[in-house]
């Protein structure tokens, strides 16, 4: 669906440039976002490089796992239908750690095993996503952030005078996207079984 959109708004802003007799501009435009996305990428190339070697030396010295143990209270509270020593729980509580210290890259495949293991459990119809399926997505997607390095890593590139001055406002803008998220999937929750109590 978004890359229809994406087409729509494309050729639309072509048929419009030639309409008005502008179609340089477009083809300028094409030309100077291409070069200026490569300059970004390439910019932001030595600020990950550095970032996420910070991140992988302090996954080496145990911090993901030490997060890892402050969780899973938490995540126990929030995933009730998973039995405790449940592989599921495993990776959803390495997935919301390395997530919450901007290791965006070693979540993808812990959240993905998440997944896997939930569909597992999945007693209902296989083709329809579990509570505790819709709890972890909820999670993953506005979940807390200590770290945002794409973030800082854009901002350097850019020549921001001080790229790091948003990790505060990340991090309160993060808890309260997460937070949201686990309010309104319980009230959710909550509506769904008074409305199928049968389910």
């Amino acid at each position: 669906m978004i890359n229809a959109i994406w087409l729509g708004l494309m050729v639309i802003g072509i048929i419009v440039a030639a309409l008005t007799g502008r179609l340089d501009a477009v083809t300028k435009a094409a030309f100077d976002g291409a070069q200026l996305a490569v300059e970004v990428a390439l910019g932001l190339i030595g600020v990950m490089t550095l970032w996420l070697g910070i991140m992988k030396l302090a996954e080496a010295a145990g911090l993901v796992q030490a997060l890892a143990g402050l969780l899973r209270p938490l995540t126990r509270l929030l995933f009730p239908s998973i039995p405790r020593d449940h592989p599921a729980l495993g990776a959803i509580i390495l997935n919301i750690s390395a997530n919450i210290l901007g290791l965006s890259n070693a979540a993808t495949p812990m959240g993905l095993a998440a997944m896997q293991e939930l569909q597992k459990l999945n007693r209902g119809d296989k083709e329809e996503a579990s509570e505790a399926m819709c709890t972890f997505l909820a999670l993953n997607t506005a979940c807390l952030t200590l770290v945002p390095t794409t973030i800082i890593g854009i901002r350097i590139n850019a020549g921001s005078a001080s790229p790091t001055e948003i990790v505060g406002t990340t991090i309160f803008a993060t808890a309260v996207g997460m937070t949201v998220a686990v309010v309104v999937d319980r009230i959710s929750r909550g509506l769904y079984r008074r409305r199928f109590p049968w389910r």
